[in-house]
């Protein structure tokens, strides 16, 4: 059972990303604060739920949440900035963009760079805790994973339908085969052992 929230009686924000080991498509994040006294006993990991239930429970999140958001970094500025800075500025994004401003914030993971005038937590495996983090992965995943597939239709070689820009075995393939499209991240070792790519063609 997850944790409701760390302390009681404040707007806790929950914050995490999706996307951040990809080798293409931005990365994106969410910040979520569920309502006093909010519990979804179906909430947990995104990564231990199924795609149907990813999507049930994000209708359910956007329905239900006091306030969320979601924003995505390009690929263009995860080139910039390394993927690391990405996934926090998108975080911050995603703070920017909520209706309510929140007490606190509990983080996913083990860093993070602090949001102006906020207090935070950052919480390992976090998602796995916190109901308010795992609702913000799910929100992250499912619009990243919505996003992916519009590239998928656009550049079905990559097979983003399924892979969703993750370095798989048939996306490195692809690569080598086709080149690299604007949406793959050059700072990125897209294919292993130094091996050259093209431009996509």
């Amino acid at each position: 059972m997850l944790l409701p929230y760390h302390t009681p009686h404040r707007h806790e924000a929950g914050c995490d990303e999706a996307g951040r080991g990809c080798l293409a498509g931005p990365v994106f994040a969410a910040a979520v604060i569920l309502p006093p006294g909010y519990d979804n006993p179906r909430l947990n990991d995104s990564k231990k739920l199924d795609g149907a239930t990813r999507e049930s429970l994000r209708v359910e999140i956007e329905a239900d949440a006091l306030a969320w958001s979601v924003a995505s970094f390009s690929v263009d500025e995860i080139d910039r900035h390394n993927i690391f800075q990405s996934s926090y500025r998108a975080m911050h994004r995603a703070l920017d963009r909520l209706a309510t401003r929140p007490d606190f914030l509990l983080i996913d993971g083990k860093f993070f760079i602090t949001y102006p005038g906020t207090d935070h937590l950052c919480v390992i495996k976090g998602d796995g805790k916190y109901q308010s983090i795992a609702a913000a992965g799910i929100l992250a995943k499912t619009h990243r994973d919505a996003h992916m597939l519009e590239l998928h239709r656009k550049y079905p070689q990559f097979s983003w339908h399924t892979n969703r820009g993750y370095p798989t075995r048939a996306h490195r393939t692809a690569i080598e085969t086709h080149g690299a499209t604007i949406h793959h991240r050059k700072s990125f070792t897209l294919l292993p052992g130094g091996k050259q790519y093209s431009l996509f063609k």
